[in-house]
This record gives C-alpha cells, structure tokens and sequence, in this order.
C-alpha cells in the first residue's frame, strides 16, 4: 500500500490550478449514467462523467505531499463555545472575525492543501470584505465543503446512529461548486461497544456511497469518513477486526454506487485500543495494524489518506502518524490546537495567534 501511495502522489497527472476553483466558474452538467439493454442476464452500467478529470486533479491536489487538511467546519453553536470561552458574544460578526484569522494566516498554504468549510463559512466574506473562498485559493488551498446534516439514532439497532444529508444533497452540491467548493465532507460514526450491528455498518456504508456518488455527480471530491469511535475498553485486536469489516462495507457500496475511486480522498481513524482499554498501544502497535488495515482493504487507486486523530491527543495522533513513516498519509490539522490563545480580538494576540496556526500547521 506505501509504495503504491506513493507512486500515484509523485505520478506526472498535473494537480487544480488555482483559476479552476475561483468563484463564478460555470456548472457543467452532471454525470450521467446510461444503461444499456440487457443482452445476458444482467444489464451493462456505463458511466460518463463530464467531472472525472477535474476529480482526479482535485484529489491529486487535495492529497499533496507534505501538506494536510485544516478542519475548520465548525457550526455556529460550536463556534460560540469557542468564542464563549474568551468572553466573546457568539455572532456573526465574532464568527466572521474568528474565521478571517485562520484562513488570511500568512504562508498557510505551504502546509494546508485544503480546508473544510462550514456553508456560512463558504458564503462569508472576511472583515476586509473578500470572499473566503478567494482569499483561501489565493493562498493555493483546496476549498471544500461539509455537507451531511449530524447524526442521529438508528431506529432498529442498538442505540446506535445514522448520518443525515441526503435529502436535497444533489442541489446543494451543485450550489456549493457555484461557489467555489471542489470537495466534500460526510462523516458517519460506527460504535464498538453498541455492537456494531450490522444494520448499523450496513447504513453507515451506504449512506457513505450515495454521498460519494452525488458529491461527484457535482464535481466535488467526496471525502470518505466512517469514524471507528474510540469509546470503549476493547483491544486493539477488536479495533481491526471491526475496521476490516466496516472498510469491506464501505467498499462494496462505493462500487455498487459507480463511484469513481480515483476521484475520493479517505480519511479514516487510526486502529488503536478503545479509549478505557487498560493494555495500551505503542505507536509502532498503531502503525503495524493500522498499515495491515489499509494493505488488505484500500484499493490502490485511491490518492491520498487523511488520517483522523479521532478523540487522540494531538501528540498521541502525531506519534502514531510518524510511525507509519508514511509522507503521503498526512493527517488533518485543526485549528483546536490553538483555541483559547486568541483573548478580545486584540491586534497582538491576534499576531500571536497567526504565528501559532502557522507553527501547528508546519509540525503537523
């Protein structure tokens, strides 16, 4: 799986030049699917996809080495907890001022290949008046989009969930590629100690596929993300055989979906012990399952992996991560690193603020 990473982050296939993202670009028409009249026992799918190669180019950017993903799709409630937490009032004019600061970080770029937005994020424009999204694309970073709806119980199982979004997805997504987006976040959680049931990994699966299908039926780059939780006091053996299923799941219904893999980008969690298990992992333990994991269910067709550090502390995540000795798995940088440090808005903590992302971006 490494060196097959590899060879396809340093392939020739050129990556998004920043012109292809800006703002006001047309929509092309969706991907169609036209089936052909069955001559045997079963029908022939063709696809043809007018956003394939903008797919590929996107990921391939997306996943560039020596770069990440910054998380910074928020909702507005969980942005006023931040803001609460330095005494601030949760507005939209907080908010805004909140999310200028952490996409106008000068050099960013070098290490952030691209950044998730919340929607009031994708639509706001900073507080000198310029678009988010420009001002992101000007500094070569990838503008993307979360688009399910939360989570929320899964009737018939064992006090499990579900993730919501699909309803309406097609027209948002055509909206948010408008706009400037050009990929897509959906995340779906599975629970060890609640099972998992297999109505709960079958769901999770799906509703997974047919919001790869959609993203990229609107020229979005669908990022893959079912969250293994870490919740439980389960070994780290227990982890993977999980994660092995999930993953078999997960893959069957992208491909029964026509779901183009050259065009996704995963962000899966580490396999570690559950979170109250009393046997913990060394970082070479996480490393040697969690490459096992991707050996045996990651076709190699896929670009890039962004892993999540999925309620690790970030120096437990980066440790883990460095075991691998992987440059092209690179893992999501998060503005949580730094909360709390930035105090009133005041010129120089908001200095020190900019220096510090910076910093956290470059290390992680």
């Amino acid at each position: 799986m490494a060196s097959a990473s590899a060879s396809l982050l340093k392939s020739s296939s050129p990556v998004l030049d920043k012109s292809e993202w800006v703002k006001g670009q047309a929509i092309r028409q969706s991907t169609v699917s036209v089936r052909s009249l069955p001559s045997g026992p079963s029908a022939l799918t063709i696809r043809a996809g007018s956003y394939a190669d903008e797919l590929v180019k996107t990921a391939k950017t997306v996943a560039s080495p020596g770069r990440g993903i910054l998380a910074m799709d928020e909702s507005n409630a969980t942005c006023g907890k931040r803001l609460a937490s330095i005494g601030l009032e949760n507005t939209e004019a907080n908010r805004q001022a909140y999310r200028t600061l952490l996409v106008t970080a000068p050099g960013l770029g070098q290490y952030i290949s691209g950044a998730i937005l919340f929607e009031e994020t994708l639509y706001q424009s900073t507080t000198d008046g310029k678009k988010m999204v420009d001002v992101l694309v000007e500094q070569n970073i990838v503008p993307g989009i979360k688009v399910d709806k939360g989570l929320v119980p899964l009737a018939g199982s064992n006090d499990e969930s579900w993730c919501q979004g699909l309803d309406g997805l097609a027209s948002r997504t055509a909206a948010y590629y408008q706009q400037g987006a050009r990929f897509a976040k959906w995340r779906t959680v599975v629970s060890i100690p609640n099972g998992p049931s297999a109505l709960a990994v079958r769901e999770a699966a799906w509703g997974l596929a047919r919001y790869a299908a959609i993203a990229q039926d609107n020229g979005l780059v669908p990022i893959v993300e079912p969250e293994i939780l870490l919740d439980g006091d389960h070994g780290i053996d227990r982890t993977f055989e999980v994660a092995q299923k999930v993953w078999a799941e997960v893959f069957f219904y992208l491909a029964e979906n026509n779901v183009m893999f050259e065009g996704i980008l995963l962000k899966p969690s580490m396999v570690t012990p559950g979170a109250e298990c009393k046997e913990k992992a060394t970082p070479q333990q996480v490393a040697e399952y969690t490459l096992k994991l991707l050996h045996r269910r990651i076709p190699p067709a896929v670009p890039g992996i962004m892993f999540l550090s999925g309620g690790q502390s970030e120096v437990e995540a980066t440790l883990n991560l460095n075991a691998m000795n992987q440059g092209q798995l690179t893992c999501s940088a998060r503005q949580v690193h730094w909360r709390g440090r930035i105090r009133g808005g005041q010129e120089r903590n908001v200095r020190q603020g900019l220096r510090l992302l910076n910093l956290l971006a470059r290390r992680s």
